[in-house]
C-alpha cells in the first residue's frame, strides 16, 4: 500500500517539474517573441506557448530513446506552464491599460476644472489628479 502512494507522489512531482520547466522555457520564447514582434501581444503569447510546447517535444523525444516511453500527459503539462505564463506576460504588459492610467495624469485641463469648482478641497490640492466628479462631467464641460 506504501508503494503505490510513493508511485502516485512520483507521477504528481513528475508534472510539476514539466509545469515549471514549461513556465521557465515558456519565458524565454515570450521574451524572444516580444522582441522580435515589437511588443505584439498574440506573438508573445504564441512564443510562450511556442517554447514551452518545443522544449516538451524534445524532453519526450529524450524519453522515447532512452526510457522507451512518451507521455503526453508531461507534455500538456509542460505546454499548459508555456500558456500560464503567457497569460501573466499579457496581462502585466497590456499597453491598453497603461494608456488608460497615463491618459488622466496628463490632462491639461484638470487642474482648471479643480481651482473652478472648489479651492478648499483637498482635490484642489493635488494637481493633475482627478476625482471622481471630474471623472464624471462630460468632456464638453472640461473645455
Amino acid at each position: 500500500m506504501v508503494y503505490i502512494n510513493n508511485v502516485t507522489a512520483q507521477v504528481e512531482r513528475d508534472k510539476a517539474l514539466h509545469f515549471v520547466g514549461g513556465t521557465l522555457y515558456g519565458l524565454v520564447g515570450a521574451g524572444i517573441a516580444k522582441q522580435i514582434s515589437k511588443d505584439d501581444r498574440y506573438w508573445t503569447f504564441a512564443g510562450a506557448v511556442g517554447g514551452s510546447f518545443l522544449v516538451g517535444l524534445a524532453k519526450e523525444s529524450i524519453d522515447k530513446k532512452q526510457y522507451d516511453g512518451w507521455d503526453n500527459d508531461d507534455l500538456l503539462a509542460t505546454v499548459l506552464g508555456g500558456m500560464s505564463v503567457g497569460f501573466t506576460v499579457d496581462i502585466f504588459t497590456n499597453k491598453k491599460r497603461k494608456k488608460k492610467v497615463s491618459d488622466y495624469s496628463s490632462t491639461a485641463s484638470v487642474p482648471v476644472l479643480l481651482k473652478e469648482t472648489t479651492t478648499n478641497s483637498l482635490a484642489s490640492q493635488i494637481d493633475g489628479m482627478p476625482t471622481f466628479n471630474m471623472l464624471s462631467v462630460p468632456s464638453s464641460l472640461m473645455e
